[in-house]
């Protein structure tokens, strides 16, 4: 094979090119958020996370330990940068927060912190990229949703009126921006082995009854892992993705693919 077909199977192998700069918000912990940043600089992409929590840092990865909801934290962010080199800037804003409740439950202080950093948290970091995207008149946004945007779930209330408010968002913001040539989509997760879903699980009376029940639910009969979720992301933060805009794109291991999944432990249905 010449040197020439090589390099058009190796281009084959590649969806397309990531941006030179992401910043990833909800960088702490095992989550969605860390999980992106490792593939995005395994990748050769330079990552500015984003979190409350302190992260120690890696090559390709620098962190911002801070709250999302504070202009403070993203002005830090700008000024990195400001710094960084030039190339193709992304966005992908994973920082969520999760109240088991519901409406006669939660108080309004849950309400409002829900509310900060699933939503807010969101809109401030659009605000601080979208200057920058415009000014080059590239770029690329990714905002996580959940599935919760489209579905309600049972003591999820306050999670799921700020996803879908999120989703949303991304939708609108896509549209405002297409002629700047930012590319905004909105991934919407279903329940992963991490983070969120964890703490969901573990307020269960029986939390692996919980997830037996959870798991067999999915097609694939597993409860997907962040990483599955990732490479959804990081296909949409590619250049790749310019043939779709606003996009809700559903990762969830086809769990709403169907209102039901037949496991057929139900017995036949013939």
């Amino acid at each position: 094979m010449s040197q020439t077909e090589t390099a058009a199977v190796a281009d084959r192998r590649l969806p397309g090119q990531l941006p030179a700069v992401v910043v990833v918000t909800g960088t702490g912990g095992d989550g969605l958020g860390s999980v992106t940043a490792r593939l995005l600089t395994d990748a050769g992409t330079q990552v500015i996370g984003v979190d409350l929590a302190p992260v120690a840092e890696y090559p390709g990865y620098t962190h911002v330990a801070g709250d999302v909801t504070a202009q403070e934290t993203w002005d830090r962010v700008d000024a990195l940068l400001g710094a960084a080199a030039p190339g193709r800037l992304g966005l992908m804003t994973s920082a969520a927060y999760l109240e088991v409740g519901t409406v006669l439950d939660l108080d309004p202080d849950v309400w409002r912190k829900t509310y900060e950093i699933n939503v807010l948290g969101t809109v401030l970091a659009m605000r601080t990229l979208l200057p920058r995207m415009i000014a080059a008149r590239d770029g690329s946004i990714v905002a996580i949703a959940s599935i919760d945007a489209e579905f309600a779930e049972q003591q999820l209330v306050s999670y799921c009126a700020s996803k879908a408010a999120v989703l949303q968002l991304a939708r609108t913001a896509a549209l405002d921006h297409a002629r700047d040539g930012v590319n905004i989509n909105c991934v919407c997760p279903g329940p992963m082995r991490a983070g969120l879903f964890q703490r969901h699980m573990q307020s269960a009376d029986d939390p692996q009854k919980f997830l037996q029940t959870r798991a067999a639910r999915q097609p694939f009969g597993d409860i997907p892992y962040p990483r599955e979720c990732a490479n959804v992301a990081l296909f949409l933060l590619s250049d790749a993705a310019k043939g779709m805009t606003g996009a809700q794109v559903m990762a969830d291991g086809g769990l709403t693919t169907g209102f039901d999944f037949r496991t057929g432990d139900e017995g036949s249905s013939a």
